[in-house]
């Protein structure tokens, strides 16, 4: 039997806007891989999917980092088979020690778990982001800081992609938390990953169009929402966002550009949400809102 292939999408950009790449090709590829080359300064970005799926949200995807970028980069594709990727794959996705108490890692590591930190274990066969975007670790980190001084127990992942924030909360908190993403592998694979982290019980993973589902309403109001996904649905959503926060309730929103901070805020500020906290990784930005 003929060995599956994968889609290979290879592109390369300077290192000013590398992440907005990285971030349009992880919306739809199964894994993104970067090699940075010094001698010019510019970056090369790999990502691979399913054969001949997603083709259109690819498309939209590369325009739109194009158009925040001003970069049009020479696209290049080709095939690949699935056993030489996922071996690349696994190599090149070594554990990740996030902020004090997180860590990540693939289920190929199969060394002992570090004492103190939560670890989350994802299998980078499925993995819609690994946590190695600033957007994923900056939200780790923030929640992080987060429980310190609020406790939430009705909590959002929204647009969850591989599970990460939601598992994240769910084993720090010992809180349900609802996980939804607009792609249904997404949500297949977030569901998987909670098996896999063992809070199956404690996270719901669901296939919705954002706030225009009535499970996400009807499970409101929320003392916790993630938003990790785009300025322009981040800025569209503001007001429903505001809507179904709890009093006093905090918004983490990420996958946005430093340049894009001041137009999310003053959406979300005419929706009555404040600004508690600005946290800058390298080109993004994760925003910490209270009502």
């Amino acid at each position: 039997m003929a060995e599956e292939l994968l889609d290979c999408i290879s592109l390369r950009v300077p290192a000013e806007v590398m992440e907005t790449f990285e971030a349009a090709l992880s919306s739809v590829c199964r894994a993104v891989s970067f090699y940075h080359d010094e001698d010019v300064d510019e970056w090369d970005l790999q990502g691979v999917k399913e054969r001949g799926e997603h083709e259109a949200d690819l498309a939209a995807a590369l325009m739109i980092a194009e158009m925040v970028s001003g970069v049009s980069p020479e696209i290049t594709r080709g095939l690949v088979p699935v056993g030489g990727w996922l071996a690349r794959t696994q190599q090149a996705f070594p554990e990740q020690l996030i902020g004090k108490r997180f860590a990540i890692r693939g289920t190929h590591i199969k060394d002992a778990k570090l004492p103190g930190r939560i670890t989350i274990t994802l299998d980078a066969g499925l993995a819609f982001g690994t946590g190695e975007h600033n957007s994923t670790r900056g939200c780790l980190v923030t929640l992080e800081d987060l429980v310190k001084h609020h406790h939430p127990r009705r909590i959002l992942d929204l647009g969850t992609g591989s599970g990460i924030l939601a598992i994240a909360a769910a084993k720090l908190l010992h809180k349900p938390v609802l996980a939804t993403d607009i792609d249904p592998r997404a949500a297949r694979v977030a569901a998987e990953n909670a098996k896999l982290n063992g809070v199956q019980g404690m996270i719901r993973a669901i296939q919705a169009d954002g706030w225009q589902d009535p499970r996400i309403t009807r499970a409101a109001p929320f003392d916790l929402v993630f938003a990790n996904i785009l300025a322009r649905p981040l800025c569209a959503m503001a007001h429903q966002l505001a809507a179904h926060l709890a009093p006093g309730g905090v918004a983490i929103l990420a996958g946005l550009l430093n340049t894009q901070v001041n137009w999310v805020l003053s959406c979300h500020r005419r929706a009555g949400l404040r600004l508690e906290r600005q946290l800058i990784d390298g080109a993004w930005s994760i925003l910490t809102l209270r009502k």
